[in-house]
């Protein structure tokens, strides 16, 4: 072996030298074969989270569900608004497919997805009928008419709900705010959210979707 060989090996290890052929072509493969490494891992990661992504709301969902009681307790009412008995009854628990073929678009998106509905958009903000106000989905009585007032906001608002056990309320904290959301007890669709600005004796406002509620006339079915 001579000196330059020797040279080679001993003052340019990781670099390649002038008069080291070899060495020049380990060190350009090297980079190559170390770039490309990272970018199979890199794409390896992308592809991860994309599947994650587009699983992780049906496995968020299903955690959900599984976490929910099978029976709830709610009061029942006659549509006239009368006040019969509290029971114990099944959880209405139903596929995405189930509920898009029950109710509207418009309903599905608010109730099944928390959507709201535009105000003064629904048909319930104007009315002033003497009845119960039913949930969409599984037809728990949610709110009379004795507890409805004109809040000016574009959307059907009461000042308590028929019955306590009716409704669950939860904190919701989605578009940088936080509020009280309201669903129904039994099937827990999305109705709405609760204010502290109401009027008395509650001081509140249950701010509802029309989407979200079935009306019932007083001496009707």
């Amino acid at each position: 072996m001579s000196d330059s060989d020797l040279d080679c090996k001993t003052e340019h290890v990781g670099t390649a030298a002038p008069d080291c052929p070899a060495e020049q072509s380990l060190a350009v493969s090297t980079p190559n074969i170390q770039r490309r490494a990272f970018l199979a891992t890199s794409g390896a990661t992308i592809v991860g989270l994309a599947l994650w992504q587009w699983r992780k709301p049906a496995v968020l969902q299903a955690s959900s569900l599984s976490s929910e009681p099978k029976e709830v307790t709610v009061v029942l009412f006659s549509d006239a608004g009368q006040r019969l008995k509290q029971v114990r009854v099944a959880r209405v628990a139903k596929t995405e497919n189930e509920w898009r073929k029950q109710l509207s678009g418009n309903a599905f998106d608010i109730t099944r997805n928390a959507d709201t509905e535009i105000a003064f958009s629904g048909k319930y903000w104007n009315l002033h009928d003497k009845g119960i106000y039913r949930c969409i989905c599984c037809d728990n009585a949610l709110f009379g008419s004795a507890t409805k007032f004109e809040s000016g906001t574009g959307w059907p608002s009461f000042w308590a709900p028929i019955a306590a056990e009716n409704v669950t309320e939860t904190r919701d904290t989605a578009y940088g705010m936080v509020r009280t959301a309201v669903s129904c007890t039994e099937c827990d669709a999305h109705l709405g959210h609760v204010f502290d600005d109401g009027p008395e004796p509650t001081h509140l406002r249950y701010c509802m979707n029309s989407a979200s509620l079935r009306f019932v006339k007083s001496g009707q079915g």
